[in-house]
C-alpha cells in the first residue's frame, strides 16, 4: 500500500544498486517520485531502472569522487529541471579490524565516500534545490556505529558520526531557507554489506541479533520507509534530527 508520500517529488538515491538504495529507489518511485538513481555499477542500476519503469533514470558515479558527486547533481537538473529530495545512501565499507591494526587504504576509502562524499553532496544538492525548486529536503544514511563504540569498525563509525554532525550542520544553516537535512542511523539490517561482514566475522548476525529489542534485523524496505517519510511533507517540521532505525538496539 501507497500513501503518495512523494507525489510529484524529484528524487535523487545515491547508492542505489542494492540493499537499502535499491529498496528507497523502488519505494520512493511507488509513492509518487520520479527518481534518478545512482551508484557505481551500471548493470545493475539499468536493471533496476527498467524494473521501476517510467520516469525512473540512472547515472553511474563514484561518491567518493567530487567532480562526479557534482555531475550527478547537475543530471538531475537537467533532466527534469529541478531537485526537490535526496537521499544520500552511498557508502562502503571494508572488513573488520581494530584501531591498532586498521589499514590506512581502507581508512582512507571509508573516510573519502562515507564522510566527504555525503558532506558534498550535501553541498551539491543544497545549490541544486535552492536554485530550482527554491526548497528541499535530504536525507543522509549515518548507522547505529555512529552512536555507540565500535569496535570492530571503528573507522566507519567515525566516518557515520561526522555524517551526524553534517547533518546537524546543514539542517540550522539551510534550514532557514527551506532546506530540510535529517539522517537515519540503521541498526542490522540484511544486506550484503551485511553478508560481507558475516563472510568476514562467522557468527556476527546472530550475537547482534541477541541485542535487539525486536528479536530481529531490519529489511532493507523498512530502513527506506523511514527515509520516505522524512523526505515527505508529513515531515516538514523534522530538521537536524538522527533518528535511529535499530529495533531498539542502543537505545
Amino acid at each position: 500500500m501507497t500513501n503518495g508520500l512523494l507525489n510529484g517529488k524529484i528524487a535523487l538515491v545515491t547508492g542505489a544498486s542494492r540493499g537499502i538504495g535499491a529498496a528507497a529507489a523502488r519505494l520512493f518511485a511507488r509513492e509518487g517520485a520520479t527518481v534518478v538513481l545512482a551508484a557505481r555499477t551500471g548493470a545493475d542500476l539499468e536493471l533496476l531502472t527498467e524494473e521501476i519503469g517510467g520516469d525512473a533514470s540512472y547515472a553511474v558515479a563514484d561518491f567518493g569522487d567530487v567532480a562526479d558527486i557534482r555531475r550527478v547533481v547537475d543530471t538531475v537538473v537537467e533532466r527534469h529541471g529541478r531537485l526537490d529530495v535526496a537521499f544520500n545512501n552511498a557508502g562502503v565499507n571494508v572488513p573488520p579490524h581494530p584501531v591498532v591494526d586498521f589499514p590506512e587504504d581502507d581508512f582512507d576509502l571509508v573516510t573519502r565516500v562515507n564522510h566527504k562524499g555525503v558532506f558534498y553532496a550535501v553541498a551539491a544538492e543544497v545549490k541544486a534545490m535552492l536554485a530550482t525548486a527554491g526548497a528541499g529536503a535530504i536525507v543522509n544514511t549515518s548507522s547505529v556505529g555512529s552512536l555507540i563504540g565500535n569496535p570492530a569498525l571503528p573507522a566507519y563509525g567515525a566516518a557515520k558520526r561526522a555524517v551526524n554532525s553534517v547533518t546537524e550542520s546543514a539542517a540550522v544553516t539551510y534550514g532557514p531557507v527551506g532546506v530540510r537535512v535529517n539522517a537515519i542511523a540503521p541498526g542490522l539490517t540484511l544486506t550484503a554489506m551485511v553478508e560481507d561482514w558475516e563472510r568476514a566475522d562467522p557468527g556476527v548476525v546472530e550475537r547482534l541479533t541477541a541485542g535487539i529489542p525486536l528479536g530481529r534485523a531490519a529489511s532493507p524496505e523498512e530502513v527506506a520507509e523511514t527515509a520516505a517519510w522524512l523526505l515527505s511533507d508529513r515531515a516538514s517540521y523534522v530538521n537536524g534530527v538522527v533518528l535511529p532505525v535499530t529495533g531498539g538496539a542502543g537505545v
